[in-house]
């Protein structure tokens, strides 16, 4: 089975961090990683991730508003 790249690059982001980043924070430093990589793609994998309990995330901000994202054990 092949590893989905993208996935393994926004681990990797998320656990170098220690503090929450919102989406294009996390699609800068995962297009440093591997390269170019299209925000509905960083953001399904993201909502995937946080489904599956791999990553948190919260919705923040009226309107449009923002998500912000973060490794389980951050704030342990």
């Amino acid at each position: 089975m092949k590893r989905d790249r993208i996935k393994q690059a926004i681990s990797e982001v998320l656990q170098d961090t220690n503090e929450p980043l919102e989406t294009k924070e996390v699609q800068a430093l995962v297009e440093k990683s591997i390269g170019s990589v299209t925000r509905t793609k960083l953001f399904y994998r993201l909502t995937t991730m946080r489904g599956d309990g791999l990553v948190k995330g919260k919705y923040a901000g009226p309107g449009k508003g923002v998500w912000l994202w973060w490794r389980n054990d951050a704030f342990r």
